[in-house]
């Protein structure tokens, strides 16, 4: 088998996941932020910054949910029957926040339930989205190369706490994009809530980085081992200054609209960073690695082609509707 190939695929899907958490996380995360104003023009005002992106954001939730398919099915075999419960409430939960953005509008005024279903949805898809992170660090136990747990093997208490600190994350991130694309008592609902939510998602994140390796030998050995200590200790020493700008720039959002928001991505990459420092070359941790759970190279060769063209093509997509919907919304103003 080429090596390489595997290596590949994990790049994509990867940077697919990380896309996807960037971008449907700051519409799922002005879900979660619903229930915190009564107002029905604010809610409108916040649905509308979102409205022409939400379901592009959503293509990269399939780009990597089928390259794992396509590229590692051995490990797509194990993790589907390991978090299938999970997997399904996600689906459910995305469902219901889509058809609402459809829905409310046309409801109108009676859109009480689709209202809750918006942020129930939102809410529920980032906390599980958190709870299967959480289970896979962990590991996902196998038998002979198939799924030897039970069906709540992922219910954990880290598990839970993951999950909260991604719907905090998710919170954070449609705060500053409150801040950065709206005007008026949305935007002013952005900045009260974004420095609080800042604090909860750095504290799951302290919590996480302190439970992972004193609980997994594997994750402590690949941090506190040497040389390795040496050139991975920067990534929390940058982490905590990031931290820290994004605090200061909160306290002055007039004058640093946008940063709050680029510094929220920033603190998201690095603890993504940290993951996959944490787990590669695992897909399926602790057992099975890119290579043991890769499909044949004629087959990833094959859809690596097809990806090679279609990559640009969504890059392009997405780049040209951010810019073409670029600017703030204002009360009383938006896409529907």
């Amino acid at each position: 088998m080429e090596w390489y190939l595997p290596v590949i695929w994990a790049g994509l899907i990867g940077t697919a996941v990380a896309l996807y958490v960037l971008l449907d996380g700051f519409d799922l995360g002005i879900g979660i932020l619903f229930p915190f104003t009564k107002k029905e023009a604010d809610r409108d005002v916040m649905m509308n910054s979102v409205a022409p992106f939400w379901d592009g954001n959503e293509t990269w939730l399939v780009l990597g949910g089928g390259g794992l398919w396509v590229a590692f099915p051995k490990a797509y075999a194990v993790i589907m029957p390991a978090m299938y419960l999970p997997i399904i409430g996600m689906l459910l939960a995305l469902i219901f926040r889509g058809v609402s953005f459809e829905f409310r509008w046309v409801a109108k005024p009676n859109h009480r339930w689709w209202d809750i279903a918006f942020a129930g949805g939102s809410t529920v898809a980032a906390f599980l989205q958190g709870v299967i992170l959480g289970a896979l660090i962990q590991g996902i136990n196998v038998v002979d190369g198939q799924y030897g747990g039970g069906a709540f093997d992922w219910l954990t208490p880290f598990s839970i706490l993951t999950g909260l600190a991604v719907v905090a994350g998710y919170g954070l991130l449609g705060a500053t994009w409150l801040i950065m694309r709206t005007k008026g008592p949305a935007r002013a609902l952005g900045q009260r809530m974004a420095p609080q939510l800042l604090l909860l998602m750095l504290a799951g994140m302290g919590i996480v980085s302190l439970w992972t390796p004193l609980s997994v030998d594997r994750i402590a050995e690949r941090w506190f081992s040497l040389p390795n200590f040496y050139f991975l200790w920067p990534i929390p020493l940058v982490t905590a200054l990031l931290a820290f700008f994004v605090w200061r720039w909160l306290q002055h959002p007039k004058s640093h609209d946008a940063l709050p928001f680029m510094g929220t991505i920033g603190l998201f990459l690095l603890g993504y960073a940290g993951l996959v420092i944490s787990t590669a070359p695992y897909l399926v941790p602790p057992h099975l690695t890119f290579w043991d759970t890769a499909a044949a190279p004629e087959s990833q060769i094959f859809m690596l082609i097809g990806t090679l063209f279609l990559l640009p093509m969504v890059l392009g997509y997405t780049a040209f509707v951010y810019w073409t919907f670029r600017g703030k919304v204002a009360p009383g103003e938006g896409y529907h």
